[in-house]
């Protein structure tokens, strides 16, 4: 369970942007949906084998809250950590203790109507990728120095120039970059922009990733984490 948690947060609270997940639950599996509070992004999660445990619908609020008590020392292999049900078998609590008893915790989950009305599903009726490909180690570096170069910047913009992709940074008239972010991946006759913080963080996650654009101004990036499968999915902004 500890794995699966630390998992869940690191691929949704640690981008800075989410502080509360819908857990879909049953027997066959167990998905995951969160709205970044800037609505900058949609996740979208199924962990790869369902979590016996993690069973109905219910809310983790307060993400953080979560991370701090995962991250203590105390709650270790030996640990027991185990989902609370109240009578109508609705999860409660994720109770973690210790072997000796001696260090308990509790986090408090949100009820299936609370959080149905503040994670509602958003519609997403597919796109046409113009662009698709899986970002190499040079060019993620590459994006993370562009973002720290221009971190006041919000957004950056993304245009097709010959066989390149290149994002732009910033305002020529003031503090600016560019650079190919990926070659002969598909061709884009729009420039749209995107949010340049929490697009980095997810390219910049372990596992596999793979991403897509569309002249429909979306975009997405997948990412396989060995435990779970997520989705993130983007709407154009302005500049």
């Amino acid at each position: 369970m500890k794995d699966n948690l630390l998992d869940l947060i690191q691929h949704t609270n640690n981008l800075g942007v989410i502080d509360l997940l819908k857990i879909i639950g049953s027997d066959t599996k167990t998905n995951i949906h969160a709205l970044a509070e800037d609505k900058t992004v949609v996740v979208n999660g199924t962990f790869k084998k369902p979590i016996a445990d993690l069973i109905g619908t219910f809310g983790m609020p307060n993400l953080g809250t979560l991370k701090t008590i995962v991250s203590f020392d105390e709650y270790n292999d030996t640990s027991i950590i185990t989902i609370t049900r109240n009578k109508d078998n609705e999860p409660t609590n994720i109770h973690f203790e210790t072997a000796s008893k001696d260090f308990i915790s509790d986090y408090r989950l949100m009820a299936k109507s609370m959080v149905e009305d503040k994670v509602k599903p958003v519609a997403f009726k597919g796109a046409k990728w113009d662009v698709e490909f899986e970002p190499t180690i040079d060019a993620i570096a590459k994006l993370k120095k562009q973002s720290q170069a221009n971190s006041v910047e919000n957004t950056f913009t993304i245009k097709s120039e010959g066989n390149d992709i290149r994002l732009y940074f910033g305002d020529p008239s003031n503090h600016s970059g560019n650079f190919v972010f990926a070659t002969g991946c598909g061709k884009l006759s729009k420039a749209w922009s995107y949010p340049i913080k929490v697009f980095t963080s997810i390219v910049d996650l372990p596992g596999e990733k793979r991403v897509r654009f569309s002249d429909q101004g979306a975009a997405e990036v997948t990412v396989d984490s060995g435990i779970a499968d997520y989705q993130y999915l983007f709407p154009a902004q302005q500049k």
